[in-house]
């Protein structure tokens, strides 16, 4: 089945992506995970944070899904803030995993299958 499968979220392309892949492996929406989901007040609250994928199934983990562009040609403080968002999210009890807009165009049955066993394969994991 092609990634581009049309779906009612209002996302990124790697995002609706990621979201259609993860319907594809059975997982449902707000059952087995949340899209945009809002965490500790959110964007507009000191500390807050919208994660792209929270997973009730599997318990303990969340998607970021970095786009080529603003995460890793922009530089400036966005390394930062992916590194606090993954720091205070452990503090709960949760792992966040980044996923490269680059894996989700090229693999994305493979890609998130690994995140989905915690497994990250980012750019921002391997240091590059």
């Amino acid at each position: 089945m092609p990634h581009d499968t049309p779906t009612s979220i209002d996302g990124t392309e790697p995002e609706i992506i990621c979201y259609n892949t993860l319907i594809r492996l059975g997982l449902q929406p707000d059952l087995d995970f949340e899209f945009q989901s809002v965490q500790f007040g959110g964007r507009f609250d000191k500390g807050g944070l919208v994660v792209d994928f929270w997973f009730y199934n599997p318990p303990g983990l969340a998607f970021a899904v970095q786009g080529e562009y603003f995460h890793y040609q922009l530089r400036g403080g966005t390394r930062m803030m992916d590194r606090a968002a993954e720091s205070e999210l452990a503090m709960v009890g949760y792992t966040l995993i980044f996923v490269d807009e680059s894996d989700l165009l090229t693999r994305p049955q493979w890609i998130v299958q690994e995140g989905l066993q915690f497994r990250d394969h980012s750019k921002l994991q391997r240091g590059i």
